[in-house]
């Protein structure tokens, strides 16, 4: 009994001490850690996008994430695989909102996933900068949270058809889609512009086939079209394509950004040689900021990136200077959601790898830029050789919601 009231005054004296020894800094101290997730499709037919997407986002927070690292944070990249389907991705989304170290999102690759997870980081007020959604919803709903760096549909729906009419002087098109909201939504305002430019649609048409295209091409040579618009993604797109031109088929063929991967060379190989597609993303060569980019991309990854890593880079880049704001803000101190978002919306004129960034009030970028590319090869190796044939910068539409 007498040792343990001796170890109990000895204990007492020591907490006294404590309590009088001065308290540290808070830049002495560890802070904890701050974590920036990631969703995008890891797994399934369009991986080769949502890696990308995954590894642009990583080697900006390894290389920017230097002032955050020094004020006592640890940094983490928490990547979630949506596969490409919005139950997964609002699934992905409740788990983890639940992790208050995660401050930010730097996806999606579809915005049929977006739009619906994005209404789950409302509720907690969780800021999305997307690299690739197009869905005007995306931002015309203005969640305070939702941001995008690329353009959209019913801009890029618009550059396509114009491009159609007025470059490869078309005067007949057959339209098709994947009946998702990113594929069918651009395909309607292709549609939608094709009269008031001097095109005839002659079909319009959704479908969720992947594998036998024949009960849908057989139509379309019947009616031949000058021009194919398929709104969709190249896992989908590529085997139409290939198939087509198996059948016959002599039509042109176009589409818009989900054709951007060099996996379509990979499917359709010949087949797309020549094509054209609209994008709001251009092939890093484009951009001569990102030159660097490419080759510390490739370095660490053993490849080239993929459309839409070096937006999501920016992505990344916009968001941690926002943390970082944020933190100074509260004190040097991890903030809260809400800081980080309000600050995201403060961004202006954030010069990024791919374009210089100021948010509009629904977190639109202001201006867009819009490509139109040509397919030169059916080489996947070569798709980086893709010829740009026209660029425009497009402020968001002032009609919108």
């Amino acid at each position: 009994m007498k040792g343990s009231r001796v170890l109990a005054a000895v204990l007492a004296a020591l907490a006294i001490a404590a309590l009088s020894l001065p308290a540290l800094p808070v830049q002495a101290q560890q802070l904890g850690t701050i974590k920036i997730a990631t969703q995008s499709p890891l797994s399934g037919g369009q991986a080769a996008l949502g890696e990308g997407i995954k590894n642009g986002a990583q080697l900006a927070l390894e290389q920017l994430g230097g002032p955050l690292t020094r004020m006592g944070f640890r940094l983490e990249l928490v990547p979630f695989d949506d596969q490409a389907k919005p139950d997964v991705g609002v699934a992905n989304a409740r788990n983890l909102v639940t992790d208050p170290a995660i401050l930010l999102v730097v996806g999606h690759l579809n915005s049929g996933v977006a739009i619906p997870s994005s209404e789950v980081y409302k509720d907690s007020m969780l800021a999305m900068i997307s690299p690739a959604n197009t869905n005007p919803l995306i931002t015309d709903r203005k969640l305070r949270n939702v941001f995008r760096i690329v353009g959209r549909d019913d801009v890029q729906g618009v550059v396509g058809a114009e491009y159609a009419a007025t470059e490869l002087k078309v005067k007949t098109v057959y339209i098709l889609h994947d009946k998702t909201a990113y594929g069918q939504g651009v395909a309607e305002f292709f549609r939608q512009h094709a009269p008031k430019v001097g095109m005839r649609v002659l079909g319009f048409e959704g479908t969720e086939e992947k594998a036998n295209f024949d009960p849908i091409i057989n139509p379309i040579r019947a009616r031949n079209p000058e021009l194919v618009y398929f709104g969709g993604i190249y896992d989908q797109a590529g085997v139409f394509f290939k198939q087509a031109r198996a059948k016959g088929l002599r039509s042109r063929f176009m589409g818009p950004d989900g054709m951007d991967s060099s996996e379509l060379a990979k499917i359709a190989g010949s087949a797309i040689v020549g094509m054209t597609y609209s994008t709001v993303a251009g092939p890093t060569a484009v951009y001569p900021a990102a030159a660097k980019f490419a080759r510390d991309y490739k370095a660490k990854y053993g490849k080239d990136p993929e459309p839409f890593a070096a937006q999501a880079y920016d992505a990344m880049a916009i968001g941690l200077a926002a943390i970082q704001r944020a933190v100074t803000a509260n004190g040097g101190r991890r903030p809260t959601r809400e800081q980080v978002t309000a600050e995201v919306h403060k961004t202006r004129a954030f010069k990024g790898l791919t374009g210089t960034f100021t948010f509009d009030a629904k977190g639109d970028p202001v201006p867009a830029t819009y490509f139109v590319i040509q397919i030169v090869s059916g080489d996947p190796t070569k798709w980086g050789q893709n010829r740009l044939v026209k660029r425009l910068d497009i402020k968001p539409p002032s009609g919108s919601m």
